[in-house]
């Protein structure tokens, strides 16, 4: 059951009304189970089990750690429970990659040895929930947060439907207050919930699904295309990307406040970041955080002594799992290992380059915020390839025939690729003319604040965002948003 079919426009609703109907402690009640219903649409019954057994392994960890607990045996829960979410993360997620990756070595070395390869595993929810359960433990288990003793309240902070397939991760600090807090329906909130979630449908059905035509076709078969053709569809997955996930985080956002809750932002307008770590505090702004609190600064606590190379050393370890955490392929390791080196890189280079700014009188100029924020973009572009193509074999082509097209482009002024890319039989850049206006004011500003305009302004955007979603999405069949890989 995904946000924009038709079983999820029936089931919204009648939870709402049955929310709004009940008491505060039967609320709660009722969002778990449509959580469970949610989750149990997709018919895979090991992905409930999955929820059901880090639920409850997590919830009794918690208790066991209460502040009557001794060091020892609070030590013991943390460790146990740690260990334990992530063996089912692990088994379901990455165990056939394990297997398959021994195999290809034992076959390479002759061990003579093999071993059987798990079928793999539709992973939906798996790692945003398993990352939110080791939160909690980790805050517990330093006295950031208390037990959550109501198992309800406990089960629902985990598997609240809005937020359950593709986050935002959220920390029990935030979100247990919302759980506990009585609620009545709010006409503000519903109003803002329904705008924020058709803004995201326009977002994920009209744009990224747009987009999503042409990139499939080329990364699809990147050998059968041209250098321009690859280079082109490169920058257009990277809005691709953009709309789909943020579409889907307005989305999840905006059913939420249907229920009187506020989720985390996950998005600034990432492409307008100056460096690549101005780009991971606006780009998945939760799980940003998550390796920020969990994994980068006790790494950096502990290779403290190592000075700037310790730093390197922590952005290094970091965006390495950050890559593993997002999919059991090398092309995600390789991405995320990218983006550990350019954060390393840039703890050496940034003295250099500020002197160079300042040398050069570009410092805080005009020029100099447009050259950083193309750059970071084309990096992040560069990494992105790795992030989309379906091995490393066709990143290697991609990048290797790119960079020939950009190079005969600006030398021969040949333009030809780009011309044809009109004339194709999915005509893609006519289709993507009519939404030139809505797209630059989707970067710009995330979405657009109309609340404070005149009425007849509000409802003619409101008629015209259902108008839009109506005649010109894109219906593909197998459109998914991006991020249920991981």
């Amino acid at each position: 059951m995904v946000f924009y079919s038709l079983q999820y426009f029936l089931f919204l609703p009648l939870v709402f009304l049955v929310y709004h109907y009940c008491g505060d402690r039967q609320r709660r009640l009722v969002l778990l189970l449509a959580s469970f219903c949610f989750y149990a649409a997709f018919k895979l019954p090991y992905l409930l089990g999955a929820l059901a057994l880090v639920t409850s392994i997590t919830y009794a960890a918690g208790l066991g750690m209460g502040a009557d607990a001794t060091p020892r045996r609070r030590k013991v829960f943390f460790l146990l429970a740690i260990c334990g979410d992530l063996m089912v993360l692990v088994a379901i997620k990455y165990l056939p990659f394990i297997e398959k990756s021994f195999n290809d070595l034992a076959s390479g070395l002759s061990w003579g040895v093999s071993l059987p390869v798990t079928p793999l595993l539709v992973t939906i929810g798996v790692s945003y929930y398993v990352f939110q359960a080791l939160s909690y433990l980790i805050d517990i288990y330093l006295e950031i947060q208390e037990p959550e003793r109501d198992f309800i309240c406990f089960a629902l902070y985990l598997s609240f439907f809005p937020k359950l397939l593709q986050g935002p991760i959220e920390r029990a600090g935030d979100l247990l207050p919302q759980l506990r807090a009585p609620s009545a329906f709010n006409y503000e909130n519903v109003r803002a919930g329904l705008l924020l979630f058709t803004w995201g449908m326009f977002k994920k059905l009209v744009i990224a699904d747009r987009l999503g035509l042409f990139v499939d076709l080329v990364y699809g078969d990147p050998h059968a295309y041209s250098g321009g053709a690859c280079l082109f569809a490169t920058y257009i997955y990277a809005f691709q990307l953009y709309f789909d996930f943020s579409g889907y985080t307005d989305m999840a956002l905006g059913t939420a406040r249907l229920f009187n809750i506020n989720l985390t932002q996950n998005f600034n307008s990432p492409y307008l970041a100056r460096s690549v770590a101005d780009f991971w505090r606006r780009w998945h702004i939760s799980f940003s955080r998550w390796l920020l609190d969990y994994l980068f600064k006790p790494l950096q606590m502990h290779f403290r002594n190592w000075r700037d190379l310790g730093v390197a050393l922590a952005l290094l370890i970091t965006f390495f799992i950050s890559g593993v955490w997002h999919g059991a392929s090398w092309g995600f390791i390789v991405w995320g290992a990218l983006h550990g080196l350019y954060l390393a890189t840039s703890v050496f280079y940034k003295p250099l380059q500020k002197r160079i700014y300042k040398l050069t009188g570009l410092q805080g100029s005009l020029s100099q915020k447009i050259w950083q924020t193309v750059f970071t973009f084309n990096l992040v572009c560069l990494a992105w390839i790795f992030f989309r193509a379906e091995s490393l074999t066709d990143a290697w082509y991609i990048i290797t025939h790119m960079f020939n097209a950009a190079r005969d482009t600006l030398l021969n002024g040949n333009l030809s690729d780009l011309v044809a890319l009109g004339k194709g039989k999915n005509r893609f850049l006519q289709s993507l003319l009519p939404l030139a206006i809505p797209l630059i004011v989707s970067l710009a500003k995330g979405r657009v604040d109309i609340f404070t305009r005149p009425r007849w302004f509000r409802w003619g955007v409101y008629y015209l965002l259902v108008y839009i979603i109506l005649y010109h999405s894109v219906i593909n069949a197998k459109s998914q948003f991006v991020y249920f890989r991981f």
